[in-house]
């Protein structure tokens, strides 16, 4: 199954390098409003049991890094094709927020876009807020015939067996540096670890900064963009799913304790900035491009998210996040984010007319434009563009080199349940505030007590 994943991810991998330049299984099987079985029975035409899709469609999205035009697009290209329904949509960068207590009082809207702060896919699955859609998957169709599920750059998680969600951005996490600044200097993009602490011990002692940002209002950056990475390089698969699961010893194992430590060396070092605990990510990001420090991790929405406060002659370069031992390839874990319908939805016919309409290589193609990021699709021909970064071109040549780069897969997302108390205490130890053995005791009480909230 690894070695399968490497390379289906790695030849993907270089068709988007080649051509971009931008959170218990719910109660599927039971009716809803429609009287059909919410595991998403009905023809693969997208017009549900009895051929109609009508009535007001509710569609909930968070706009980010990647923007809203290509949603704009498809929007208007469905409402075109299915005039009979009356769409409203639910957008912004604090639509998660916005829409909580629509969710909590089970009138959802009908289609969610699952990405942002606030959101959190496995949260959802868990409260039993999302339909199954095993069934609704097994009969859905690109426009050349070919199965969805078997189109897939990264298979959909699943939950019990159960998928509940279907994978729509393929985005993957890494560390950022300014290469232009980086020629001038003279400093090297680092290849391990080792590496890692002597660049940015150079650039405190040159500079005067601390050369390494994230956002401290969103740990989870630091968690997926750095920790994930390690933990894939020192545990393979199996270590990132015992972690994501809260598997009991797994923040205690002593793959884990050294990735702790060499965090708990950062920030002894003044290598973490002070102040990132205050940021947000547009914050932290801004502090990056104005060189107030020099490393940042983030997924493939940076250019675009910050294409209009760029400064002139900043130059983009990406590494894998480089947490892995001397010797060892660099290690990557795709980060998705996922297309759902509500278990509760109101117009599950539209819903699943609309989620079949979104996946066509037509709009994985228009994604690229609109974003500067991939689809979640396979086969997209894009090699036409002529807007590739110099950034990605190099990015390309490194993950598809597999003595540089081992890429591995998480099961699904961490429940925020168990991702909110260990990001707070994730905080405190790049704050100084407490000590690796002490992060790793929290880490695993969290993880004990997500375990029981399961029971």
């Amino acid at each position: 199954m690894k070695k399968s994943w490497k390379y289906t991810i790695a030849a993907l991998l270089l068709l988007v390098f080649m051509v971009v330049a931008g959170c218990a299984p719910g109660s599927g099987g039971e009716e809803n409003s429609s009287g059909k079985d919410s595991s998403g029975s009905g023809d693969s035409s997208g017009n549900g049991g009895d051929g109609e899709v009508s009535g007001e469609l509710e569609i909930q999205y968070f706009v980010g890094g990647y923007g809203d035009s290509w949603w704009k697009e498809v929007i208007a290209d469905f409402q075109e094709e299915y005039p009979d329904v009356s769409i409203k949509e639910h957008a912004g960068p604090n639509i998660n927020e916005e829409m909580r207590s629509r969710w909590v009082s089970e009138d959802p809207p009908d289609v969610v876009y699952i990405d942002g702060a606030g959101s959190s896919e496995t949260q959802m699955v868990e409260d039993g807020q999302l339909m199954n859609l095993s069934s609704f998957l097994d009969e859905i169709e690109l426009e050349d015939g070919t199965p969805l599920k078997d189109s897939f750059i990264v298979e959909p998680a699943k939950y019990d067996g159960e998928v509940y969600s279907l994978p729509l951005v393929f985005d993957t996490w890494g560390t950022w540096y300014d290469s232009a600044w980086f020629e001038e200097k003279g400093w090297e993009a680092p290849e391990n670890f080792p590496d890692f602490m002597e660049t940015m011990g150079t650039i405190k002692d040159e500079e005067g900064i601390a050369p390494f940002v994230t956002t401290g209002q969103h740990p989870y950056y630091f968690l997926r963009g750095m920790m994930y990475p390690a933990f894939g390089a020192r545990g393979g698969d199996e270590l990132l799913t015992q972690t994501i699961q809260g598997q009991e010893g797994a923040w205690s194992s002593d793959e884990v304790m050294e990735v702790i430590k060499n965090i708990e060396e950062m920030q002894k070092e003044g290598y973490i900035d002070p102040d990132f605990g205050a940021l947000n990510h547009t914050q932290s990001q801004m502090n990056f491009l104005n060189h107030d420090n020099a490393f940042i991790p983030v997924g493939f929405w940076l250019p675009n998210e910050m294409a209009k406060d760029k400064p002139e002659g900043v130059e983009y370069g990406f590494i894998p996040s480089p947490m892995q031992k001397e010797g060892e390839p660099y290690a990557i874990v795709p980060d998705l984010r996922p297309l759902a319908i509500a278990e509760e939805a109101e117009n599950p016919e539209a819903a699943k007319a609309f989620v079949e309409f979104v996946y066509t290589k037509e709009y994985a193609t228009s994604f690229s434009e609109h974003t500067g990021a991939l689809m979640n699709l396979q086969g997209v021909d894009l090699k036409e563009s002529d807007d590739v970064p110099e950034f990605l071109i190099q990015a390309n040549e490194m993950i598809n080199d597999p003595d540089k780069v081992q890429i591995y897969q998480k099961p699904h997302p961490m429940s925020a349940d168990l991702e909110t108390p260990i990001s707070n205490s994730l905080v405190s130890l790049m704050l100084g505030n407490i000590t690796a053995e002490e992060f790793v005791e929290e880490a695993e009480q969290a993880s004990k007590e997500y375990r029981k909230s399961l029971e």
